[in-house]
């Protein structure tokens, strides 16, 4: 991929965003790369978890406002409307798929990058990370690609008003306070860390992964509490016959870490 790279090892997929001359600026290349390989992750069963990253200084600078869209014989808006439109597709997909997705996060991370990291389930992120969000200065709105969807379900609404309106800048401290990310790292450790943390989840059931990323998101569009229950109730009668529960209460009376296929 031209502007992707995948690394696969040991149930891990690492993405990088391989564009580190323009701070990982999204592309319409990059983002049908990116798409083609969420949409080949769906029925994946040998990848357990994703981490997501940016090659070089930046994790990722936003849309790439200076790059040639493909002659499509659209007109501006048209093109622009499907550029914006896609990269909204990359957040959803980042959301549906079964796997945990891990940011790893350093330098800039602006425009439809926070959409992108926010999509992410965790965020490892280290002392470099400046999280932008420019739209209001710029004469745009702070919805883009989901961001004021995430964003208010993450820090709340009035934080995320504050932070939209102000076009504010987070420093890793200021993200950090704000429950934005989950572990910070030393410098340049960003990578290193997130896949340190891909490998504690990967030994946890993939049943019960899979199953909990599914009712975290629907949590967040559930009409209320009791139609919530009805879903995780089917969810957890169903882990009770496989046989990775039964090895995981065994693993627990013997005080032994479990050791889980997939059954």
């Amino acid at each position: 991929m031209g502007s992707l790279r995948l690394d696969r090892r040991d149930g891990v997929l690492t993405v990088t965003l391989s564009r580190p001359e323009r701070l990982n600026a999204v592309t319409a290349e990059l983002t049908e790369e990116m798409l083609d390989v969420l949409n080949g992750l769906t029925g994946d069963a040998a990848t357990r978890v994703v981490v997501l990253t940016g090659e070089g200084r930046g994790f990722c600078s936003g849309m790439d406002l200076h790059a040639d869209a493909p002659d499509t014989g659209e007109g501006r808006v048209q093109r622009l409307y499907r550029g914006i439109a896609r990269g909204g597709e990359v957040t959803a997909r980042l959301r549906e798929i079964p796997q945990p997705v891990i940011a790893a996060l350093h330098g800039p991370v602006a425009g439809m990058g926070v959409s992108w990291a926010l999509a992410c389930d965790l965020r490892v992120a280290d002392p470099s990370t400046r999280f932008v969000l420019p739209f209001t200065d710029l004469g745009l709105s702070a919805g883009d690609c989901g961001l004021s969807w995430l964003l208010p379900r993450l820090v709340g609404p009035a934080k995320a008003a504050e932070l939209a309106y102000l076009s504010e800048r987070l420093d890793l401290p200021a993200a950090d306070a704000l429950g934005l990310i989950t572990k910070r790292a030393a410098r340049g450790e960003d990578v290193q860390e997130a896949q340190a943390l891909a490998g504690r989840l990967l030994s946890k059931s993939p049943y019960g992964l899979r199953r909990t990323k599914e009712l975290l998101n629907a949590s967040l569009d559930a009409p209320g509490l009791r139609a919530h229950l009805l879903a995780e109730t089917g969810v957890q009668t169903l882990a009770f016959f496989t046989e990775d529960l039964a090895e995981g209460m065994a693993a627990a009376l013997e005080k032994r870490p479990p050791d889980f296929h997939d059954r």
